[in-house]
C-alpha cells in the first residue's frame, strides 16, 4: 500500500496513532485543541479516508470506531524518503545537517543519535 495522506490526513492519523481505536468525537476534541476545524469537518475527512482505505471502522455500535489503517513507521519512513528524495537531492546527510542544524538537540537526543550511528556503522562493515 503506497497511499500518500495528505496533511489533514496526517494530522488524524497522528491523532489514532497516539491515542489508538477513537470516535470522531474523541479525534475532533484533540484536532479542535491546535486547529480551527468543525466537527462535521473531521468527520467527512475520515469518512474519505475509511473509503481510500487510511482508516478502518468498526460500526459494530451506535459510534463508530476508528483505527489507522496503515503503520506510523511506515508512513514516517515514506514521507522521509520523498523529502529526501525531493528536497534534499537523494541526500540523507543534508537532510541530517538540517535537521541538526536548525532544531536544539537535548544531550540525551545526541547520545541517541551517535548511538543509532555507531549501530549503523558497525552493522555496514
Amino acid at each position: 500500500m503506497n497511499l500518500k495522506p495528505t496533511d489533514s490526513e496526517l494530522e488524524i492519523l497522528n491523532v489514532l496513532w497516539e491515542k489508538g481505536p477513537s470516535t470522531v468525537r474523541d479525534v475532533h476534541e484533540v484536532l479542535e485543541k491546535s486547529k480551527d476545524a468543525g466537527y462535521t469537518t473531521t468527520l467527512k475527512l475520515m469518512q474519505i479516508m475509511f473509503e481510500k482505505d487510511l482508516l478502518k471502522r468498526d460500526a459494530s455500535n451506535k459510534s463508530h470506531i476508528y483505527t489507522a489503517n496503515i503503520s506510523q513507521e511506515k508512513t514516517q519512513g515514506e514521507f522521509v524518503q520523498r523529502m529526501i528524495d525531493n528536497v534534499f537531492n537523494g541526500s540523507a546527510s543534508q537532510l541530517v545537517m538540517q535537521a541538526l542544524g536548525n532544531y536544539k538537540a537535548s544531550a540525551a537526543e545526541l547520545d541517541e543519535i551517535k548511538k543509532y550511528l555507531d549501530e549503523i556503522s558497525k552493522s555496514k562493515r
